[in-house]
């Protein structure tokens, strides 16, 4: 008797609800956690990630914890993520087959170190890309010099966040000729031609 109340408890219930599932990002790595308030058939959770712009793809699975009505704490983390906006959901499946996905939730990866890239296209006529990437927030430079040492663009001179960031140099009013670019944030510096 008290199994068929338990069991026409549960049919009166979602599934699996999913109380929580925040993301946060640290040194390449995402770390996904959740938790459920109560499951019911619960057999696995299958972890999907997209870009921006893209499909989402399985990037892993956890367990599942078939019938409880105690909360239980999951998580995942996502290795080596380049820098970039990730979007996550959760595919939550029972021991029958039917699934259900969770809302989706957005993630900025930050870069792991300072960097510098090379500027694209290179030679360029009259713009080019020029991208950088700070793991944290930091007051940053970024000047262009002719091969005099001569600064002839200050492209960024502000506090930014933590991430990867791409600029265009239109050098429309500019020579011909080789320019360097430097980049100066905290401790770090690069120059790049």
């Amino acid at each position: 008797e008290l199994l068929n109340r338990i069991l026409e408890f549960f049919s009166m219930v979602v599934p699996v609800e999913l109380t929580s599932f925040p993301g946060s990002s640290v040194d390449g790595n995402v770390t996904l956690n959740w938790s459920t308030a109560t499951e019911l058939n619960n057999r696995t959770f299958e972890i999907e990630r997209r870009k921006e712009n893209s499909d989402f793809v399985l990037i892993g699975f956890v367990e599942g914890k078939g019938t409880t009505t105690e909360q239980q704490e999951y998580s995942y983390i996502d290795k080596n993520v380049s820098v970039g906006r990730y979007y996550y959901w959760l595919k939550q499946i029972d021991f029958d087959g039917t699934f259900e996905y969770s809302n989706e939730i957005e993630v900025d990866a930050a870069p792991v170190s300072f960097s510098l890239e090379q500027n694209y296209p290179n030679p360029f006529n009259p713009t080019t890309k020029i991208s950088y990437s700070i793991p944290h927030k930091s007051f940053v430079t970024l000047k262009v010099y002719d091969p005099l040492g001569s600064i002839v663009s200050e492209l960024v001179g502000e506090e930014k966040e933590a991430g990867r960031y791409e600029l265009d140099f239109n050098a429309f009013d500019l020579s011909s000729g080789v320019y360097f670019y430097k980049i100066e944030a905290g401790d770090f510096s690069e120059i790049k031609k």
